[in-house]
């Protein structure tokens, strides 16, 4: 019998139909000519009569609390179950979370946001600080499509991210896709990305169809670009016409195989071909570093017409970076206690220390960075304890370094708990320059370099603007004056200071550069370029590969080698060395060649004396002396070499080619003197030509 049933009887066995109360307490279930009253009056109770009738009462008032109390038990234990189940049911969308089955945070997702845009900025605006604005446009141009509705196959949206590098473009797109994705907008916040940085060649474009196409069919609602200011400007139509009509012909029949993968089909008569590519209803999103003008320069109006929202990120102010910081130092100390057991605390002077990480470069990843290496530095800490117990740990910052203190201790470097980090051999390549003979102008340009990447840290850390620096280069001078070592120097201390994130010298002449056939130039010169990046790309006799107006290969190998240094501006430096004569009439060959190059640093040739020491230091590391008895005689050939033709005498090459000499005479004239120091040069060793 239910509960419902048990009241009822209960209610029944004290109230009389219509809800009278019976005088005797009769019971539930008897009849209505039983429960009739006496044909006399009924006459008042008698006091007998009372106490029973209250007797009865406090019975029915105890079963009825009985009741009532295996009632609520019973909705309590409902109670629980339903939170039990709805709490198991969380637990397993978490783990189909773990597994990449649903969107991070579909668990948690409060059931009056799912299928709503409603709070979905602010929910944003949690994790990406310091972009309001920019967050707002983002979370307008996923929801226009649907707003204005969606047509079939044709784009969802086409949609212009941009803005300086480091202000999270990419990363507030992953979150707004994963809080869409967890709200049931998206079916998953699954990207396919194509770099069109890959494709500058126009022989690529089978493999850049195939890509598209791919990019197109893969898992998600969003394909992402970046870079199209390095794509073949055909294939840039193939995405124009994807944006603007909604479908993109093929120039030949492709066939789809077994791996989803496009096929040249080889005959227009191949069943299923495909003829043309659509977008499958996703979002197209571009990346750049540029505006809708830009970008309609290379894409053209209509694709800029068909652009559905353009939304720019703005460099961090101060305050932003700093409300970053401090997001960051908090999550930072949750892990700490998570894993380390330690309560970190640290105050505004700590918090600004992390924010005069950021660079102009690596924006708000230059702040995580140093989080991270908080962390691990604790993380070391605990590592050296035989028997760490939980405790505090606090930051505090002297003279311009961090410090840690655990449980009171005296404060201590933070760095120290780190491996010395590698400066690149910032102090080898200075005693490699200070080494070399002469060129004095050009070591004190070099280490000024390293002066401007110390400034402009400073200025970020204060809050200030940063200026980058143009840092490519044109070494003029005659052979042998040491331009080519000096370029593998700059290199590597360029990357020492971090001014470069490679390091690496990219040596090439105009073979390397200039094709042997139309439309080969282009794409050697790019494939070059790629390869230097993050390092120095150094073009020795750059003037050759201008040879008249005539020499259309050689003037595409200059515009293609400008419009990368344009496109690439923060990633690669240029060095051109050269004749001087020779080197001034290359820059007449493009317009904007002189003014990409503001640094001319001419090696002048070098002295008798210069070279007499260069001889010596040149000994010396080969495991040799001069005797005293050279001297006159290399500074009397010397002076007389480099009047007579210093460009065609070599400078640093005479030097070297004289040692020689000396070196394998030397060597004839032990074998007839066996007793004789094994690494003494004389007079008589040395050949010098008159």
């Amino acid at each position: 019998m239910g509960y419902n049933d048990d009241w009822e009887n209960l209610m029944n066995s004290v109230f009389g139909p219509g809800g009278r109360m019976r005088a005797g307490g009769v019971p539930a279930g008897k009849g209505k000519e039983e429960a009739k009253p006496a044909a006399k009056p009924a006459r008042p109770a008698t006091r007998t009569e009372a106490p029973d009738l209250n007797k009865a009462l406090l019975e029915q008032q105890k079963t009825l609390d009985k009741l009532l109390k295996k009632q609520n038990e019973a909705l309590r234990a409902q109670d629980v179950s339903t939170k039990q189940a709805l709490e198991d049911s969380r637990q397993l969308l978490r783990d189909m979370e773990a597994d990449g089955l649903l969107a991070r945070g579909a668990a948690d997702t409060p059931p009056e946001h799912l299928g709503s845009f409603e709070g979905l900025a602010a929910e944003v605006k949690q994790t990406v600080l310091g972009q309001d604005a920019y967050v707002d446009a983002l979370v307008r141009a996923m929801r226009r499509p649907f707003v204005l509705g969606m047509e079939g196959q044709k784009a969802r949206n086409v949609i212009l991210l941009w803005g300086p590098s480091g202000t999270g473009r990419h990363f507030a797109l992953e979150e707004t896709a994963r809080r869409m994705a967890a709200r049931g907008l998206l079916q998953s916040d699954q990207m396919a990305r194509m770099d069109l940085a890959l494709y500058a060649d126009p022989g690529a474009e089978k493999l850049f169809l195939q890509d598209l196409y791919a990019a197109l069919n893969a898992p998600g609602e969003m394909v992402l670009f970046d870079h199209y200011e390095s794509c073949c400007p055909a294939f840039l139509k193939t995405l124009a016409d994807l944006a603007v009509k909604g479908a993109a012909p093929l120039a030949s029949r492709y066939l789809v195989n077994r791996e989803g993968i496009l096929v040249d089909a080889g005959s227009a008569l191949a069943a299923g071909a495909v003829s043309r590519i659509t977008p499958r209803g996703k979002y197209l999103i571009f990346f750049s570093h540029k505006g809708r003008e830009e970008m309609a320069g290379l894409l053209g109006a209509g694709f800029v017409a068909a652009l559905g929202d353009v939304c720019s990120t703005q460099p961090f102010t101060q305050e932003s970076l700093q409300a970053l910081a401090a997001r960051l130092l908090n999550e930072l100390a949750r892990r700490c206690a998570r894993q380390l057991q330690l309560t970190l605390t640290a105050g505004e002077d700590v918090r600004d220390y992390v924010v005069s990480q950021h660079t102009g470069k690596l924006g708000a990843a230059a702040l995580s960075g140093c989080c991270e290496r908080i962390f691990r530095a604790l993380s070391e800490y605990c590592l050296r304890q035989d028997s760490f117990q939980p405790g505090k740990a606090a930051l505090d910052v002297r003279d311009g370094a961090l410090r840690f203190s655990i449980n009171g201790s005296e404060p201590a470097p933070l760095a120290d708990l780190l491996p010395a980090a590698w400066d690149g051999g910032t102090e080898q390549v200075k005693r490699e320059l200070d080494a070399l003979v002469g060129l004095d102008e050009v070591k004190q340009y070099v280490f000024g370099l390293a002066d401007n990447v110390q400034v402009q840290k400073r200025r970020a850390a204060a809050g200030l603007k940063t200026a980058s620096l143009s840092m490519h280069m044109i070494f003029t001078g005659n052979p042998g004056t040491g331009k080519t070592t000096i370029a593998r120097l700059v290199a590597r201390y360029l990357k020492a200071i971090g001014a470069l994130r490679g390091g690496q010298l990219v040596e090439v002449s105009r073979g390397d550069l200039v094709g042997r056939y139309t439309g080969h130039t282009a794409p050697l010169t790019n494939s070059v370029i790629e390869s230097a990046l993050g390092g120095v790309l150094f073009i020795d006799e750059a003037y050759s590969l201008y040879r008249g107006e005539q020499d259309s290969f050689g003037l595409e190998a200059i515009d293609t080698l400008v419009k990368g240094m344009e496109d690439h501006r923060d990633d690669l430096v240029v060095i051109l060395a050269g004749y001087t004569r020779e080197m001034q009439q290359f820059l007449s060959a493009n317009s904007g060649l002189a003014s990409r190059f503001p640094n001319q640093i001419e090696f002048p040739d070098y002295t008798a004396d210069q070279l007499l020491d260069i001889t010596v230091s040149l000994a010396s590391a080969r495991g040799y002396r001069l005797d005293d008895s050279c001297t006159f005689p290399l500074l009397g050939y010397y002076q007389r070499r480099q009047a007579a033709d210093s460009r065609t005498a070599g400078n640093g090459r005479l030097a070297r080619n004289t040692l020689e000499k000396a070196i394998y005479n030397q060597s004839r004239r032990l074998v007839a003197e066996p007793d004789a120091p094994l690494d003494l040069i004389q007079a008589g060793d040395l050949e010098l030509d008159e």
